[in-house]
């Protein structure tokens, strides 16, 4: 099954990197960026969802290694999780210029990549991370009618309903709307609230 689960992330990987449709393609080659993907165990029963890479990610092909991946190493560590247990992607997988925001239409592009993702991962637990991945997620995995502004929802857990997941092929999931880690880089209040929200994780699956 690993094997399996290999070759359809790897497949995911190519038809990424193959994606000159994207607006995002010529900015990619121009600075020789690398597209990020996502890592981590292809089994995993939590999957953290983020926006679009950061600079220091497409250098590197590596999601969540620049400030925002320290704070999420942080995060983990402090509920006992291993970094290396949970898979970790974006909805966009190349970064957009100047560190904007996704637009809609570079999500609406890039996010059957994150669905087929999910669909091979079948995790348990989905993490959203920001408000971009929470609406498209929530919206997405019939869970459109819980949407609220994340000050709201954050640290809430959505089961997905069983119709959304039978016609997805998402398996068995609860959603969790979380904070980016970007943003508690500097609001000390924000890394309170995501050091709260992180101690839920742990207690979904067991």
């Amino acid at each position: 099954m690993v094997d399996g689960k290999t070759e359809a992330l790897k497949k995911i990987e190519d038809d990424v990197i193959a994606l000159k449709e994207s607006p995002l393609y010529e900015e990619r080659v121009k600075n020789k960026y690398f597209p990020v993907i996502g890592e981590g165990d292809y089994s995993a029963q939590i999957m953290f969802i983020g926006e679009a890479p950061g600079k220091n990610e497409a250098k590197t092909g590596r999601p969540f290694c620049g400030r925002a991946g320290k704070v999420l190493d942080k995060l983990l560590e402090e509920v006992g999780i291993a970094r290396k247990d949970v898979y970790i992607t974006n909805i966009v997988k190349d970064r957009p210029p100047g560190n904007r925001d996704p637009l809609p239409d570079e999500i609406n592009l890039y996010a059957p990549f994150l669905d087929r993702q999910i669909k091979v991962i079948k995790p348990k637990v989905i993490a959203t991370l920001g408000r971009f991945s929470m609406q498209y997620v929530m919206n997405r995995y019939g869970l459109e009618r819980e949407l609220s502004p994340i000050s709201i929802i954050h640290g809430k857990v959505f089961a997905v309903p069983s119709e959304a997941s039978a016609k997805l092929g998402c398996g068995d999931v609860k959603v969790i709307p979380l904070y980016h880690p970007a943003a508690a880089i500097y609001n000390q209040k924000l890394l309170k609230t995501l050091e709260k929200d992180f101690e839920i994780i742990p207690s979904i699956l067991s």
